[in-house]
């Protein structure tokens, strides 16, 4: 489970002027990211605009990643929805070939209640040796996974190994590190949140801005977990308007348009994303001009 600690990154998909999938910018972006200090990549989040690929790209671009990464360091596949069984058979039928862990993500939509969430996970975890590491971000499943829910799914199932945490909440990231059994990891799911999570003793972080900047965001938190924090903590304030324009017009709209810039991949996105609007580009330009 040490493997996850530092700074991981939700990687995008990167898209050709006619949407269709451009892998040698998804090329260009792994080795961005892994010269640079990535500990981890995350494939097939919310980020990678999954909802809009069909089942074929979706193999291929886990096929690509695989490849491309070769084993230089550890792969999380994201596996999530909101019919628990789907995913139990998404899991079955996938090659896991190569990655170390699945990431998924509390049911949306149909907003189960506390044990619902719970019975959700324990039916994942017990028709898998897989290693899983929930994802609670109710900005977009509508519910929110509670402390409570957390550790008693972290100490129920040893297969259960951590959880990106994105409620936005400090005092809920407290709750669950407070009580926590040992070992099991607690990862921001949000970059503005990240650095504070790992100052309270957290785990790392999986990033979206990480991809983008990744030796000045994997430096920033490698600091914070070598308790460097003065550094650290400079580091963090340089890096917030690049986090705030990064989400400023939806995900991955911010973060591709500063790819775009490095020039590592196109700024397009599938409909009913749009990309970043004309200010929000420039603003970003500005920032990496004075970063």
């Amino acid at each position: 489970m040490q493997q996850f600690r530092g700074t991981g990154v939700a990687l995008i998909t990167p898209f050709n002027d006619d949407l269709s999938i451009d892998f040698e910018g998804f090329t260009s972006l792994i080795n961005h990211c892994i010269t640079n200090g990535i500990n981890y990549l995350v494939v097939m989040g919310t980020t990678a605009e999954n909802a809009t690929l069909t089942k074929g790209e979706k193999e291929a671009v886990i096929k690509h990643v695989r490849t491309v990464t070769a084993s230089r360091v550890p792969l999380v596949l994201g596996i999530g929805g909101n019919n628990t069984q789907e995913i139990i058979d998404t899991i079955a039928s996938t090659d896991m070939t190569g990655y170390d862990a699945i990431l998924s993500v509390s049911p949306y939509y149909n907003r189960p209640t506390q044990e619902g969430i719970y019975e959700h996970y324990k039916a994942i975890a017990q028709s898998t040796s897989h290693d899983i590491i929930m994802y609670n971000v109710p900005s977009r499943t509508g519910s929110n996974m509670l402390p409570e829910t957390t550790l008693r799914l972290a100490s129920d199932f040893k297969n259960i190994i951590g959880i990106k945490e994105a409620a936005g909440d400090m005092v809920q990231a407290l709750r669950i590190l407070k009580d926590r059994p040992a070992g099991f990891l607690v990862v921001s799911g949000d970059d503005m949140l990240a650095l504070p999570i790992v100052s309270a003793g957290g785990d790392g972080v999986i990033s979206v801005v990480g991809q983008g900047l990744p030796a000045q965001f994997s430096t920033m938190i490698a600091d914070g977990l070598n308790n460097a924090f003065a550094k650290a903590y400079t580091t963090q304030y340089q890096l917030m308007p690049i986090i705030d324009y990064a989400f400023e017009e939806g995900n991955p709209a911010g973060i591709k348009s500063l790819l775009s810039r490095l020039k590592i991949c196109g700024p397009a996105v599938r409909l009913p994303l749009m990309k970043a609007s004309d200010a929000l580009t420039h603003k970003i330009a500005q920032f990496l001009e004075h970063l």
